[in-house]
């Protein structure tokens, strides 16, 4: 494994234009075209290809295409969760997913993080910080979750939201930056 990708998975700054790191977004590439080609593959082999495509997948698991992600390989979704339309999952970080989650349209899970540093930037910095939803969340449609953010079991984000910080579990947040409005029983 080459310097960058090791990099890469340790969560460090590294560079995205490597040869190795180009051989895996090309598998993702094949793999979600196959996924979100028109007409749309049998449900058996839309199973198959999330399978292959992501690092953990469980029973029942939904995706509506189209789907896109990173590299795939760094995406668990847990049993029974649902991800609507139009799903941009960028996983240079982990992204983990619970159990019987719903997910709206258009929902944005975004590990990447670029340098503010200005020279660093354009060099092409980046690193990634890791994602977690709880089991039984609920991700209104358009909801965009940054990197490192964890959102607890049992929470609603609300349509639109962006959320930046952590939430605790039982929560209903809103709002950009997404901010907690109620506790949910």
């Amino acid at each position: 494994m080459g310097e960058n990708k090791q990099r890469m998975l340790a969560g460090d700054w590294y560079l995205p234009d490597d040869p190795e790191l180009a051989a895996d977004s090309e598998r993702r590439f094949a793999l979600c075209a196959a996924y979100n080609a028109d007409g749309g593959a049998p449900p058996a082999e839309r199973t198959a290809i999330l399978a292959e495509l992501l690092g953990s997948v469980g029973p029942g698991v939904r995706i509506r295409p189209p789907f896109q992600c990173d590299f795939g390989y760094h995406i668990a979704i847990g049993e029974g969760t649902f991800v609507n339309f139009g799903a941009v999952f960028l996983d240079v970080a982990p992204v983990t997913i619970g159990a019987h989650c719903q997910f709206g349209p258009n929902v944005q899970l975004l590990t990447a993080s670029h340098e503010l540093n200005a020279e660093r930037r354009r060099e092409g910095w980046e690193k990634g910080d890791p994602i977690t939803v709880g089991d039984n969340v609920w991700l209104g449609g358009g909801v965009i979750v940054c990197p490192g953010v964890a959102i607890g079991d049992d929470t609603v984000v609300g349509a639109g939201a962006v959320v930046t910080r952590d939430l605790p579990p039982g929560v209903l947040a809103v709002g950009n930056p997404a901010r907690v409005i109620r506790t949910l029983t």
